[in-house]
């Protein structure tokens, strides 16, 4: 898990990055990120109930992206706030290492 200090703390900060950040899409996660002036980046996870019923599932998914970003930290653009957004329930069961290369490309595309 990601340390606290790199997660957003209130619903103000992931209001702010959805209305005012860029948007990459991928068929089963996007990524909103925007620039901020904190010197530190932060992160969230946001998976729906359209995604997955079960609290237990969703909480599943989270973890996994959670996981998959800690691996991919290094690579993180700095000073940046980054919403995941989970759009397919594959992600659930699809292979950490296909999740990795899917959080890298996503750190890799937003930094153009």
């Amino acid at each position: 898990m990601l340390s606290k200090k790199f997660r957003f703390h209130s619903r103000g900060g992931v209001r702010f990055t959805y209305a005012h950040g860029k948007t990459i899409r991928t068929p089963k996660i996007s990524l909103v990120y925007n620039d901020n002036s904190r010197g530190f980046q932060r992160f969230a996870v946001v998976v729906s109930k359209k995604v997955e019923k079960t609290a237990v599932g969703r909480n599943r998914i989270r973890r996994r992206v959670y996981e998959a970003i800690r691996t991919e930290f290094d690579r993180a653009p700095k000073k940046r706030d980054n919403i995941f957004v989970v759009y397919n329930k594959d992600v659930m069961t699809m292979d950490f290492t296909e999740l990795c290369s899917l959080v890298r490309s996503l750190f890799s595309q937003s930094m153009v």
